[in-house]
């Protein structure tokens, strides 16, 4: 092999560069239950190419992973997956998507540490996959907004409702969302962006 071309960098492309203008970086993480969409918000959000660690699912998982609802998924993500969105010239937010399976839970202590706040993706068809998602967050006390993922075939309910069956306190802001559309992933990390804000403001001594 050519010693020159074996020793050849590749470069980012231009539109994986890191805004010389950004002076504020957050980790911000996308949570939820398996087959919830996480994978898909952070490939519609991501201003550079996302790194992915979808697998194809084999027959190993039979009797694992609860397929129920989801029986149509053919990959799933083993470690995690990571994107990059600048809010503004000056604000840019990492996204670290954490597996769903509870067999890879395992990994979400090391993606959870350093995170500012996070998303939990859910689905309404499923609501039970959220509970321990939910838990675990409370728990390591990271803040966090609820993203209701709006699949075609899912019952819409009003915000209360999903607040009673999550158990969660009014603090904590539910939005809907269409995780295939750069447009509203985007506007649900506006929203925890916001949500942060107040959360730091609420925490400070008065």
């Amino acid at each position: 092999m050519d010693s020159k071309s074996s020793d050849t960098v590749m470069e980012p492309r231009e539109a994986d560069r890191l805004p010389s203008s950004a002076s504020s970086a957050v980790k911000i993480v996308i949570v939820g239950g398996f087959g919830v969409g996480k994978t898909t918000l952070v490939r519609s959000v991501s201003e550079i190419r996302p790194l992915t660690t979808e697998e194809t699912m084999t027959q190993a998982s039979t009797g694992i992973d609860d397929l129920a609802g989801v029986e149509h998924k053919s990959a799933t993500t083993v470690a995690m997956d990571f994107g990059r969105i600048s809010l503004n010239e000056e604000l840019v937010l990492y996204l670290f998507g954490t597996p769903g399976q509870q067999r890879f839970w395992f990994l979400w202590n090391g993606l959870f540490e350093g995170a500012l706040g996070a998303v939990v993706l859910v689905d309404t068809r499923r609501l039970e996959v959220s509970f321990d998602v939910i838990g675990r967050l409370e728990e390591a006390g990271v803040p966090f907004v609820i993203a209701v993922n709006a699949f075609p075939d899912a019952a819409s309910y009003p915000t209360e409702e999903l607040r009673s069956a999550l158990d969660l306190p009014t603090s904590v802001p539910i939005v809907v969302c269409d995780a295939r559309r750069r447009e509203s992933s985007r506007d649900v990390l506006i929203s925890l962006m916001h949500h942060l804000r107040d959360h730091t403001l609420t925490a400070e001594p008065g």
